[in-house]
């Protein structure tokens, strides 16, 4: 037995956790508590938009609200898209520490500035703005702790850090049902939702302090490795100026290759996600109302258990991937999504075996339909481009899929239900379920360098 393979079965049998010190926890908690807020303002804006778009529309506007709750949604997404492609270029360049603070000040300033909206134009003007804020922090975090944590347990610690937006969507559901029980400024309540979304601008204070900048990323522009992926590292220019990052991701036929195909998927979840089982908390109140319920009782419930689902879901992605490999996982994803989705939009009995079935959909739609960004595309591409490919893939996807919510407002607007939108547009996971077949398997491997 040669030494590599003594070493081979030595890492096998040695525990997921073993090599991991104080400084790989305090790295993923820095970025953890940039994506708990993360995962606070998207689901802030699904619980407080229908009551703030009650005090801000106009009477001729009031006519269609769905319209204009798919229009803001939209516009999140569409600024989302925009500043994450952006802002995982700048990761690449200015650092991942840097990146990240930036991006979590600028949500916190603007998410906090939204609760003084007074008509739907500023409303969409902000949350525009705070899209593009939220969408450069997570390919910054995730490259940050993919590119710090050891091969054996990087899965795992992606998993988790992803869970965060399912604590801050648990805490955003917490909050929405304090508020609805007590209605401390009665119609305009919704406003302090997005008040304290201001509250993160002081996590920069902590980040500061308490987290380091990737040596890997350093590393490989030290020794001007700009290669997108190790397959095209003998096409890589050999040149001291540095290619656009956004380019050499489409330049090399491997590179470009893969992330249209991980786009294509992550279309699917984005699309899954915002234009689905983001209607969710209404139709839940639909429920409701039919079985003689209170109103604005049961929607925040199911929101709870909905997103305790996904964080299940986020802390064991990585075993389960590491567990049954990343193709299935894949596949596995994209099934549970669509058997889920079918089933909570086609049920119509009663409210507790309901809330049963928003916990296996928030597990799938919302906690492994967007784990498997976070663990697998660190995995294809190298340190030089790994922010920019990250967020091409997680945020490039919004801006095809911003659009979907508006068309599902439509929907319910033409069709007059909720259920009509839902089923029509989950059938957009499909994709999910042809994509994997043509992607590389990369379980056990470590990362590209």
């Amino acid at each position: 037995m040669t030494a590599g393979n003594a070493l081979l079965r030595e890492d096998a049998k040695a525990s997921w956790h073993a090599g991991l010190t104080r400084r790989h926890w305090r790295i993923l908690w820095g970025s953890y508590l940039g994506w708990i807020f993360d995962g606070y303002e998207a689901v802030a804006l699904v619980y407080a938009l229908r009551p703030a778009l009650g005090t801000i529309l106009t009477p001729e506007q009031a006519q269609t609200p769905a319209f204009y709750v798919g229009a803001a949604i939209g516009i999140t997404l569409l600024g989302w898209g925009l500043g994450g492609l952006l802002g995982g270029i700048a990761a690449d360049y200015i650092g991942r520490k840097r990146m990240m603070m930036i991006s979590i000040l600028g949500y916190a300033v603007f998410t906090g500035l939204t609760a003084f909206a007074e008509s739907f134009v500023q409303l969409a003007a902000l949350r525009f703005i705070t899209g593009l804020a939220i969408g450069s922090e997570w390919s910054t975090g995730i490259a940050l702790v993919a590119e710090t944590w050891p091969n054996k347990a990087r899965p795992k610690g992606c998993g988790f850090l992803q869970s965060g937006f399912g604590g801050g969507a648990v805490l955003a559901a917490i909050v929405w049902a304090v508020l609805a029980a007590t209605n401390p400024l009665g119609n305009e309540s919704w406003r302090i939702m997005f008040a304290l979304g201001a509250l993160p601008a002081f996590v920069c204070l902590y980040l500061r302090r308490a987290l380091e900048e990737s040596e890997q990323w350093m590393q490989a522009l030290k020794e001007q490795r700009w290669a997108a992926t190790a397959e095209d590292a003998g096409h890589a220019p050999k040149s001291a100026q540095r290619p656009f990052t956004l380019a050499e991701i489409f330049r090399e036929k491997e590179s470009r290759r893969r992330v249209l195909l991980a786009t294509a998927m992550s279309f699917a979840t984005t699309v899954g996600w915002w234009a689905v089982s983001s209607w969710l908390p209404a139709y839940t109140e639909g429920l409701a109302k039919v079985a003689g319920e209170p109103a604005n009782v049961w929607g925040p419930r199911m929101g709870i258990v909905y997103n305790v689902g996904a964080i299940t879901a986020y802390v064991v992605s990585g075993f389960v991937a590491d567990a049954i490999g990343r193709r299935p996982f894949l596949i596995l994803t994209y099934l549970g999504c669509i058997a889920t989705s079918l089933a909570c939009y086609l049920w119509h009995g009663g409210l507790m075996p309901f809330m049963a079935l928003a916990f296996l959909n928030g597990f799938f739609t919302l906690g492994f339909a967007f784990s498997w960004m976070a663990i697998y595309l660190v995995e294809l591409f190298t340190p030089a481009v790994r922010a920019t490919a990250a967020s091409f893939v997680f945020n490039g996807a919004r801006l095809i899929a911003w659009v979907f919510p508006i068309i599902a407002g439509e929907i319910v607007t033409r069709f007059g239900g909720v259920a009509a939108a839902a089923l029509t547009l989950s059938s957009v996971y499909v994709i999910g379920l042809i994509v994997p077949w043509f992607m590389p398997e990369t379980t056990g491997q470590p990362l590209p360098e």
